[in-house]
């Protein structure tokens, strides 16, 4: 089975949006405790035109923002297509758009945001993963700085509460990279931390700086360590490909530091790990309990004979199907090349040692040169990211692209699908304002799934609020005009399901 880039048009899908000047509002908001600038207004509908995606912009290219009314919550304009027909795997899209930083979000298929993380630093890598057999939310979040980073691995249920938070041990700090949970209620994790090293085999000092790359694997519950493995132990600064050369002053000082190895995932495989290193090109294989390192997949090393189409470089996401193939995503060059990325499956003989190419999914000519990742579904469908060329594309179970996002900030570290149901404790936002003299209350509820429609109370006091209007919902945010009744001088806001029954209610605000 392999994908093909002959494929029909797809359809480009957009939310409506309407445009608010502020001159057209012509007074402040109610209730949103933000500040107004330039803000594009959910409203009702799907507009749709036919066209080819759009090629990825460059990380150079101004950032499209989508921002609300009723919070301050804001993430960047992702645009929806899907094929004619094509029925997607079920569940939400979840990505980690960049602007100024990464913003975590579950998006719908029309690229609608279910969820914003809110903490208004760097995000990635969310996704839904499992923590004592429940389904829970998680994500890397901290201070992204070159190439790597420093924060927390964060665990929420299904209410969008802190479960647990990783911090690392042993004075490591958990980078971006990786925050997995294993079936031992256990995360993996890697970390950047910096090192004085002889550099002179790589063209550099003999007394420099560079990152070491531990791979550490963490009791959740305990914070107990349960493996630190330094990859340099096991593997030589002349394994990598990156030289000194490519930045002279590379090495030189705390502030310049060396990443001659550059881990960027770690897969749990039974009694051992698989552990990706871009810098080597390399995907290795290492005991859990005791770190030792036991093959190397590709780069200049490699244990295994590569069949023809298996070859890859700077490559991301290397996962243990369970079929027993191996999932990665292969970046395939560096920015400027022409190379052209891939999601790649494997089949690896660990008998006769050998590697042999099973499906390369490949769309169009993205090249994503850094990030990136490749996620089989239960189905047979496969999401791949394409990493900083800003988009994602779904293949069906037969290789054929039939649903994707472009314009993902400008890009994204990982993209998932999966399926999610949500309840939050917070209360829903409400936020009033005159748009074109008319009052218009705006609602969200950030993070829920249930929501079906909205109803819009108003009174003359706090205490007697009555049913003044009904909304279907229109997105992450719905608008509805507030009716001229008299004396309706306060108002709230209710979430309703499916059935009509009242989810959560907001707080009550006044109408200016």
């Amino acid at each position: 089975m392999s994908s093909t880039d002959d494929h029909e048009e797809p359809t480009i899908r957009r939310r409506g949006f309407v445009t608010v000047s502020l001159a057209a509002v012509g007074g402040a908001i109610v209730g949103a405790g933000a500040t107004w600038g330039g803000m594009q207004l959910a409203s009702g509908g799907t507009a749709e035109e036919t066209k080819e995606p759009t090629e990825p912009a460059d990380d150079e290219d101004e950032v499209e923002i989508r921002r609300f009314v009723s919070t301050a919550l804001t993430i960047p304009v992702v645009k929806a297509w899907a094929a004619d027909g094509a029925k997607p795997s079920p569940g939400y899209v979840f990505l980690s758009p960049r602007d100024s930083i990464f913003t975590a979000g579950i998006l719908d298929n029309d690229g609608e945001p279910v969820w914003i993380s809110p903490n208004g630093i760097d995000s990635t890598d969310v996704r839904v993963q499992s923590y004592k057999g429940k389904p829970v939310l998680t994500y890397w979040a901290g201070r992204v700085d070159s190439g790597n980073g420093h924060g927390s691995g964060m665990i929420l249920d299904t209410s969008y509460r802190e479960v647990a938070a990783v911090h690392g041990g042993r004075g490591a700090i958990p980078d971006l990279h990786e925050f997995h949970l294993t079936d031992r209620d256990t995360a993996l994790v890697t970390t950047y931390p910096v090192m004085r090293a002889d550099l002179s085999s790589v063209g550099g000092p003999t007394n420099g700086y560079l990152y070491a790359c531990r791979v550490q694997e963490i009791d959740i519950a305990s914070g107990e360590i349960l493996l630190d493995w330094n990859i340099l132990d096991d593997i030589a600064l002349d394994e990598s490909l990156k030289r000194i050369g490519d930045d002279d002053s590379a090495g030189s000082s705390p502030e310049n530091v060396f990443d001659p190895i550059h881990v960027n995932s770690v897969e749990d495989d039974g009694d051992r790990l698989l552990v990706s290193c871009r810098h080597t090109c390399a995907i290795y294989a290492i005991d859990r309990s005791s770190g030792e390192l036991l093959w190397r997949l590709g780069g200049e090393k490699s244990d295994f004979a590569m069949g023809e189409g298996t070859n890859f470089s700077w490559q991301h996401d290397a996962r243990r199907q369970p079929d027993g193939t191996i999932s990665l995503f292969d970046n395939a060059g560096v920015k400027g090349d022409d190379a052209v990325s891939a999601g790649l499956v494997l089949r690896v003989d660990e008998s006769a040692m050998t590697a042999e190419l099973d499906t390369a999914y490949r769309y169009g000519d993205y090249e994503g040169y850094a990030m990136g990742n490749t996620q089989v579904l239960d189905d047979g469908h496969v999401m791949v990211g394409w990493g900083s060329a800003p988009a994602a594309t779904e293949f069906d179970a037969d290789g054929e692209p039939i649903f994707g996002f472009t314009e993902i900030g400008s890009g994204s570290y990982r993209v998932y699908r999966c399926e999610w149901a949500a309840s939050p404790t917070t209360e829903p936002d409400v936020a009033a304002i005159d748009v074109d003299g008319t009052k218009t209350a705006f609602m969200s509820w950030n993070g829920a799934t249930d929501v079906a429609s909205w109803a819009l109370l108003t009174g003359s006091d706090e205490a007697s609020l009555t049913e003044a209007a009904t909304a279907e919902r229109a997105g992450f945010e719905t608008s509805v005009e507030i009716p001229d009744a008299a004396g309706a001088t306060f108002l709230q806001v209710e979430a309703r399901g499916a059935d009509g029954t009242a989810l959560a209610r907001s707080r009550v605000i006044g109408v200016a």
